[in-house]
This record gives C-alpha cells, sequence and structure tokens, in this order.
C-alpha cells in the first residue's frame, strides 16, 4: 500500500518526512509537478485543469491508498474539485493554519506567510473569518520565498537579506502589541525557519503544519504488517518529478531522503 506526497517542488519533503514517522508500513511516492513551479504565478482556471489531468495519470499509474496534497496553493484551489472528479480516491490537503495560531496567540497580532495563490483565495479569508475574527490577521504574499527555500535544499547558500526582505511584513506593531505568530502557510517555509528567526525583528511562534498534515492521512489508512512481519522485501520510495529526471542537487536530496527518482506518467 503506498501514500502518495505531491507538491510544486521539494517543499513537500517536510510532509513526507513526518508522515514516514507515523506510517513506516507504508511505500510513499513523491511527486513533484517541478514543471508547472511556482504554482503561484499560475491563473486558477488553468492551474486546475493541468492538476486534474495529471492526478489522473498518476492515480491510473500507482493506485495509491490516499493522496496528500503538501501545497497550500494547490489544496486551496483544487482540493475540492479533485475529490468530485476522483471520487474514488483519498485526497488529504493543506490549509493554512490560522485556527491554531487564533488560539495561540496573546497579542492578538497574527500573520500569514504564504504564496500569492494562497493570499489570493477566498478560501484562506473564509478561514479567517471562520476562526480568527477576534484576532488581526495580515496576509503575507511571498513571490520569491519558495524559491529560495528550493535553492537552499538543493545546497545553495541562501541570501540571507533576500529572506529578511521577504519576511519582514510579517511583523508589525500595534497599540503597544506586536506579532507573537507567523503561519507558515506553505510546506517549502519550514526549511528556512532558521533563517526566518536569525532575521526576525523579535521573536514569534513560527507554525509548521506538516505534522498535523501526517497525523491527518495516517488517520485515514488502516495499520497494516511490517514487511519483516510478512517476510517480504518493501518498495523502494519513489520520487517523480514532471520536468523528467532532476538536476544533480536534487537527485542529491532526494537520496538523502531514500527516495529513488521514477518517470512522470507519459
Amino acid at each position: 500500500m503506498s501514500v502518495m506526497v505531491f507538491d510544486s517542488g521539494i517543499g513537500g519533503l517536510t510532509v513526507l518526512r513526518e508522515a514516514r514517522v507515523l506510517m513506516p508500513d507504508r511505500r510513499f511516492i513523491y511527486v513533484a509537478d517541478d514543471a508547472a513551479f511556482p504554482y503561484g504565478d499560475w491563473e486558477e482556471a488553468e492551474l486546475r485543469e493541468r492538476m486534474t489531468g495529471l492526478f489522473g495519470d498518476l492515480i491510473a499509474e500507482w493506485k495509491p491508498e490516499i493522496i496528500v496534497i503538501a501545497c497550500n496553493t494547490a489544496s486551496t484551489l483544487a482540493i475540492a474539485h479533485l475529490r468530485e472528479v476522483y471520487p474514488g480516491q483519498t485526497f488529504v490537503g493543506t490549509v493554512p493554519a490560522i485556527k491554531p495560531a487564533a488560539e495561540r496567540t496573546r497579542s492578538g497580532l497574527v500573520s500569514v506567510l504564504a504564496t500569492p495563490g494562497t493570499v489570493r483565495r477566498q478560501y484562506t479569508r473564509d478561514l479567517i473569518e471562520e476562526w480568527a475574527s477576534k484576532c488581526h490577521v495580515r496576509l503575507v504574499g511571498s513571490t520569491g520565498l519558495a524559491a529560495l527555500a528550493e535553492s537552499y535544499m538543493r545546497g545553495n547558500m541562501v541570501d540571507e537579506a533576500a529572506v529578511e526582505k521577504e519576511i519582514m511584513p510579517c511583523f508589525i506593531e500595534q497599540d503597544g502589541k506586536r506579532t507573537d505568530i507567523v503561519v507558515l502557510a506553505c510546506t517549502h517555509y519550514p526549511f528556512l525557519v532558521n533563517r526566518m528567526r536569525k532575521m526576525a525583528p523579535w521573536p514569534v511562534d513560527w507554525i509548521d503544519t506538516s505534522e498535523a498534515i501526517a497525523r491527518r492521512a495516517a488517520s485515514l489508512t488502516e495499520p497494516l504488517p511490517t514487511s519483516r512481519q510478512k517476510g517480504e522485501v518493501q518498495q523502494e520510495d519513489a520520487a517523480v518529478f514532471t520536468s523528467g529526471k532532476p538536476d544533480a542537487l536534487t537527485a542529491k536530496l532526494l537520496r538523502g531522503f531514500g527516495l529513488g527518482v521514477r518517470s512522470a506518467p507519459s
């Protein structure tokens, strides 16, 4: 039985890492739609159409037990549509952690750091209205942070000044109070959180939803005997990149995650 983890790039590896801990008896298929990265630059209708066709191919080829869409932009845009088109498939989405942020904040000042696509979605504003109406929530659309995280995870140096520029709009002071929580509403961002802490003008609580997403996925699967108990050799976890074979730095990163590279759907 396999679990598919999907993202536009390599940010979903943060979710994969947590899911493996919770579901050690599953095979994982990691899919990066890097040919379309970044999703935040796409028009909604075109991106929804692309994802619908792509998932048709992926489901037919891999037949996953469950699909985790480890991308806020893709989830807020397309997950309801995908559930309608593929009713026999279980999908787990990723949404900004606005509810836990509203529950934890003491100052009442919360920022949501996301891609422009997630910031634009009515879904995000509906979450704020439902769960954080008593808070001041600032939506910050970062145009470059996901790409910086991708580059950093491939082993390149990160421009700390660029990181600082992207996160500074998150920090506001109002009536003697300061932002005390920043929601990382993109699965790429946790890779850079240590740099963010370094560049932040004051300490805040950075909320990463990777573990919560993995827990939700695990709750929807049935326990299986381990491969050793069954006397079987478990298949290697696989990575699929829609652009084709990843570059050498990305391939090295994937090997570090124990992922073998496979061909994208034709």
